[in-house]
């Protein structure tokens, strides 16, 4: 199989390219190696497929409606991944038009293409921030979501909203896949568990945001990776029972589906602390701070559909999953 992956670079991108390629599925990886977070550690997870002789690597921005066309008009991928996006929620307060320009006009660049050369699947990483200001935990796929409280949550939602569009108007099969807090060995510098393990090891503070008290789902790569391929082999079907009546937010009459990929196991952040303060041997100095603006107190994943439609349910615990990490991270930076 043939598989555009966008994001060939990230965290998700790079681990699901390297299982694909493992399979012996054929891998065109766009990336555009932006500065978002450190570059050197980009390129060092390329290497890892760069010489894979079914790995094609392509250097474009989402946002450039000419080249993304070019690269689907090229390689005729059969099934989309689609990873890219500008991630990050305290972020999008600072430069809201990167979720812009990455979010919503190079997805439709990626919808478009699609169109236009007979794709058989999307799938595209949706988020667990479009839950936003919803309190019934777990949180469902059938739950409305539209009080987003991030703009990176807001371009999250209007992915699922323009997928949809797309899957009835041109049948073209599409699948959301709401993360929930990914982590593990080659994560992005820029989350918790990285910021926490190179402050703690230079003896520096964390911040602790909201005193600690949040709850997240903290879903493993591997996991993550796992029901990525699995709802990617699954092509979504129209819902024969759906009814404008009483509307169903996570199916439709078009071939379209939504997806929790989480843990189902919410850990509160002191417990997640704790645990990796044992696998480095040293304790954290912690400023507690209040929560963030765009910051959710609590995310919890019901993944019953997942499990019923793709029989995957992630289960890694975050005592295995964080000490993963901590091996990768003394090793690759040697510490």
């Amino acid at each position: 199989m043939k598989v555009l992956i966008t994001g060939s670079a990230g965290f998700i991108g790079s681990a699901l390219s390297l299982r694909l390629l493992e399979r012996g599925d054929e891998v065109i990886g766009i990336d555009n190696l932006n500065d978002y977070y450190d570059v050197e550690l980009k390129k060092a997870r390329l290497a890892r497929t760069l010489d894979h002789g079914s790995y094609s690597d392509v250097r474009v921005s989402l946002e450039d409606r000419d080249g993304i066309a070019d690269v689907f008009r090229q390689h005729q991928p059969q099934r989309v991944v689609n990873l890219a996006a500008q991630a990050g929620v305290r972020y999008s307060l600072e430069n809201p038009h990167a979720y812009v320009d990455t979010n919503l006009v190079g997805f439709t660049n990626i919808l478009e293409g699609c169109r236009h050369n007979g794709v058989e699947h999307l799938a595209y990483a949706s988020s667990s921030s479009v839950y936003g200001s919803n309190t019934n935990m777990p949180f469902s796929v059938h739950d409305n979501v539209d009080h987003p409280v991030s703009l990176y949550a807001a371009s999250k939602k209007a992915n699922e909203l323009m997928a949809h569009t797309y899957s009835h108007l041109y049948r073209i099969p599409t699948t959301g896949l709401r993360f929930f807090t990914v982590y593990g060995p080659w994560g992005r510098p820029d989350m918790a568990l990285f910021l926490f393990t190179k402050n703690i090891l230079a003896g520096k503070p964390i911040d602790v945001f909201n005193y600690g008290k949040h709850r997240r789902d903290f879903t493993y790569i591997d996991d993550i990776v796992e029901g990525v391929i699995r709802v990617l082999d699954r092509i979504p079907e129209p819902n024969p029972e759906w009814s404008g009546d009483t509307p169903d937010s996570a199916t439709s009459t078009a071939p379209y589906r939504l997806y929790n990929i989480g843990n189902n196991q919410p850990v509160e952040l002191m417990h997640y602390i704790e645990v990796l303060e044992d696998c480095l041997g040293k304790k954290a100095e912690m400023n507690m701070l209040p929560l963030q603006p765009g910051d959710v107190p609590a995310t919890y994943a019901n993944v019953d559909d997942l499990v019923r439609d793709v029989g995957y349910k992630p289960d890694m615990s975050v005592e295995q999953g964080i000490a993963n990490f901590v091996d990768w991270y003394r090793d690759y930076h040697g510490v």
